[in-house]
């Protein structure tokens, strides 16, 4: 038929996979809490089909709008959020809980493509870049406010889609040196820490010394980076100590194993490790995993619902999960890559970016390679605001490549 001509069959088909075989999981884990991830489900595709069957451009045109309601939601969660699991970022009406930042994710996704696809872009001009830091920015720092650690780690997903379009590999390699040097420094002697610092900026400006521009701006920027790097590799140790308890034992079990803290910020970790494990090849089937049947990991219908996989259907079920994430993240990044507008092209990097994000941070964090913070497996967990919300970046994201490829421009 002419009118499904445009459409991504494989991208919404992996969605539907994704979503049925969640809603499965959780059902496995928790039978009302099944029904229910069904019932959002439902809701999901209803506004999905509002978003088709409505204008592409409506995006585009309010992107700045719904930045802001973004922000605004997020501002109100310190005078009206509801404090759940020792964070205060839901909404709750009635039964009913909202999590905003998830849907402040999509604005700031919507926004930055209305900036970058703007006639006035260029990364290369500092108002540019500064602009598009903030856009990133304001939402970022409400969030790590608030504190929300985990959703905050999300939005270097942009800066991916900033790379996309000409942002500097110096400057987005210095963002993941900082990550890693606070790490490392926590189980290296400071001073070999400061010795790779310095060999790998020197690197990374030999690879991108043509296309950087030595003003006073750029060589200050890279002495107050490495000041900065190198005093972090020394503070690491001090900073750790000053971190809230269940933060600190986060980051510690990385380096002790989730045994020493067993009792506390290891305990989940430690029987996910055991239902993935216990699951072997095949898994134990069905409904008949015990570590999962027997509710031994408290968010495994969330952030841990992986382990549920693992126990179930086993190393081959939980691989091809992972392969559907894969296919189904890349196949996101290739047809932003063909659109032929800009603000698609940036909008669906932002998207796919946030789905990469949000399952690499996941399932690194159940399978203990990443501190634990709170991040949902995109489609998977469950809870309304996170389905809704990805369910929305998809349908946006398919719309607007649907009339893409019926434009004729």
């Amino acid at each position: 038929m002419k009118w499904m001509e445009g459409i991504d069959k494989l991208g919404l088909g992996l969605y539907f996979l994704l979503c049925i075989f969640a809603i499965a999981n959780i059902y496995s884990v928790d039978q009302k809490l099944g029904e229910k991830q069904f019932i959002f489900f439902c809701i999901s595709l209803f506004v999905g089909l509002v978003i088709f069957v409505g204008r592409s451009k409506f995006f585009e045109n309010m992107a700045g709008i719904i930045y802001i309601g973004g922000v605004l939601l997020l501002i109100g969660l310190f005078p009206f959020g509801k404090e759940i699991l020792g964070q205060k970022n839901w909404y709750k009406f009635g039964s009913f809980t909202m999590q905003p930042v998830e849907f402040a994710k999509i604005g700031t996704a919507l926004m930055l493509a209305n900036y970058v696809s703007g006639p006035d872009f260029n990364l290369k001009n500092k108002k540019s870049l500064w602009t598009s830091l903030a856009i990133i920015g304001i939402p970022a720092v409400v969030v790590l406010a608030i504190p929300d650690v985990g959703s905050m780690l999300v939005f270097i997903a942009f800066f991916i889609a900033l790379y996309r379009e000409g942002l500097n590999g110096l400057l987005f390699g210095i963002g993941f040196l900082f990550a890693a040097v606070f790490l490392v420094s926590l189980a290296v002697p400071p001073v070999y820490v400061v010795i790779a610092i310095l060999l790998i900026i020197g690197v990374l400006i030999a690879m991108n010394y043509h296309r950087m521009s030595w003003d006073v701006i750029t060589i200050s920027g890279i002495a107050g980076s490495v000041l900065l790097l190198c005093g972090l590799a020394f503070g690491s140790p001090y900073i750790l100590e000053k971190l809230p308890k269940h933060q600190r034992e986060r980051i510690e079990v990385l380096y002790k194993g989730e045994k020493a803290f067993r009792d506390t910020s290891g305990y989940n970790l430690l029987y996910s490790k055991t239902a993935i494990g216990s699951g072997g090849m095949w898994g134990k089937g069905y409904r008949e995993g015990s570590v999962t049947q027997g509710k031994f990991v408290p968010e495994q219908q969330t952030d841990y619902i992986f382990c549920a996989v693992g126990e179930e259907w086993g190393f081959v079920g939980s691989a091809l999960l992972v392969l559907c994430y894969m296919v189904y993240i890349g196949r996101i990044y290739y047809l932003a890559e063909k659109q032929k507008s800009t603000f698609n092209r940036v909008f669906g990097y932002c998207f796919a970016s946030i789905l990469l994000m949000h399952f690499s941070i996941n399932l690194g964090m159940v399978m203990g390679l990443f501190p634990t913070v709170g991040i949902p497996l995109p489609y998977f967990s469950y809870g309304g605001s996170s389905l809704l919300a990805f369910s929305m970046m998809t349908f946006i994201f398919f719309k607007l490549n649907y009339s893409d490829k019926n434009s004729l421009v």
